[in-house]
């Protein structure tokens, strides 16, 4: 066996890793629910609750329009800074995700002066045809 030989085998097979890598991603793998998770609280951070929209299950989608959620989560009087990724537990479709959000908001009483905090946000997803959607509580 050349060394030409054994090194285009190399190539060939780092070039398929590398395109599995960006394009065989399983979207019904359980992993898949953190990152979809923290991209769905990233998109209400830039306030971009239209986009979110499309992470929500279709039955949520079916009672309630884009406009009508963007417009709710858009005017929230809470500024929300930063999501990360905490724990699932997952049960087959089902999985309770905890998100740590970073968020400030208004002093009562106190006209223009905001605190920050964090806070813990415990969430249902659920794997509907091999992607996973978020289930709101309300």
């Amino acid at each position: 066996m050349s060394i030409d030989f054994i090194r285009t085998g190399a190539a060939i097979a780092l070039a398929a890793a590398a395109l599995c890598a960006t394009g065989c991603v399983d979207k019904s793998n359980p992993d898949m629910v953190d990152t979809r998770s923290v991209e769905r609280w990233n998109h209400l951070i830039a306030h971009e609750a239209e986009k979110a929209y499309d992470y929500l299950t279709p039955g949520y989608r079916a009672t309630t329009t884009r406009d009508q959620y963007a417009t709710a989560m858009n005017n929230r009087p809470v500024i929300w800074k930063h999501a990360t990724f905490e724990k699932k537990d997952c049960d087959g479709d089902r999985c309770s995700v905890v998100v740590a959000i970073t968020y400030s908001m208004p002093v009562p009483g106190r006209a223009e002066q905001r605190t920050d905090a964090t806070s813990k946000q415990s969430e249902t997803w659920l794997r509907l045809d091999g992607q996973w959607y978020y289930l709101p509580s309300n």
